[in-house]
Parts: structure tokens; sequence; C-alpha cells
């Protein structure tokens, strides 16, 4: 896959060296209380590693990702991982992580999303692309209804987090409704 550069950042292929980064984040909880039960247990370097080498890779036809990079050094923030790719149906799920907790509330996950989805639709030619979030990540359910998405259904108390159920929001966006700031600026050239 090509790299893709922002304003502020570039999407671009995992490397060796991210592995560093990933498991600074991959056991924190303060990261992982916001993402899938995956997250649940501790990862061994070994989990990191094999998922690392699985998207160097990039073999596996259904999951494609990037790493969110600062634009000017490459250094990674997170990333951003298209998985479940239904070719035949033209859709896919989609999750997003950074890594950082200094790097969260700046924009970086909104603009990969933008970034991402431009990519999806006008590259990749997909139609739809989907996304689940938990009822308590309102940073995260924010920056995706900024980007688009919309709500499709909810899961009531599907999620047992903290002592109690929660939530779980299916999330999506059509080709149609994607609105990438770009278009405006192709338009007036």
């Amino acid at each position: 896959m090509a790299r893709i550069y922002g304003d502020r950042i570039v999407l671009r292929e995992y490397q060796e060296e991210d592995l560093r980064y990933i498991r600074k984040w991959v056991n924190d909880p303060q990261i992982t209380d916001y993402l899938s039960d995956i997250f649940l247990y501790p990862h061994s370097i070994v989990t990191s590693e094999n998922f690392l080498s699985h998207m160097m890779e990039g073999k596996s036809d259904n999951t494609k990702g990037f790493v969110i990079g600062d634009r000017q050094s490459e250094k990674y923030i997170g990333q951003i991982d298209m998985f479940k790719i239904d070719w035949k149906n033209r859709c896919a799920e989609i999750g997003l992580v950074i890594g950082n907790p200094e790097n969260l509330n700046k924009g970086y996950g909104r603009e990969a999303i933008r970034l991402l989805l431009d990519f999806a639709f006008h590259r990749m030619n997909l139609h739809r692309i989907e996304l689940e979030v938990y009822d308590y990540n309102l940073r995260g359910y924010r920056c995706y209804s900024s980007c688009g998405f919309q709500e499709e259904g909810r899961q009531r108390q599907k999620f047992f987090h903290k002592g109690e159920y929660r939530d779980k929001i299916q999330m999506g966006i059509l080709k149609e409704e994607f609105k990438d700031p770009g278009d405006e600026k192709r338009k007036k050239k």
C-alpha cells in the first residue's frame, strides 16, 4: 500500500521499529479500556511481535492497516486498521488507537479517519465502513460522528466494564455520505 499524507500525519506501513511504541500502550489500561476485549488480558511480547509481523507481511486479504505517523518524522502515533474486508459487498470494519495519552485530543484520530475513508472509498472502491464503540467512550463517539459516521444500532448492556454492563454502539458511513474536506478544495480549482 502506498503512503497517505495528511496535513500533520502520514498513514504509513508498519515497521519493526513500531514494536517499542506498540508495547508501550498494548497493556496500558488508559488506552485499552476503550478497545475490544482482545486487550482484556495482558499481551506478551510474542503476541505483539506476531501481530506486527502479520501486518508487515500484508498477506491477509481481509485485513489491511496503517501506522499513524508524524508527517515529518514518521514517528509512531497510533494505528488505524481495516479488518473483515468484504470484497463482494464492498465493506469493512475499522479500528483505531492513539497509543500515547499525551497525543489524545489533538485531532490525530480525526485526520487519520478522514484519510482512511478517502482511501477506502476512492481507491479501494469500498461502499461502507463500519465500527463499534462503547457508550462510555465519548471522545471516540464524538470523533466518529464528526467524521460522518452515524449511529446505526445499539446492543444494550452488551459489554461488562468496571462493574457494570454498558452498551456497544454500531456506527457506519456510506461512500455517498463521506464529506472529505479536500473535495471542496478540488472543486474550487
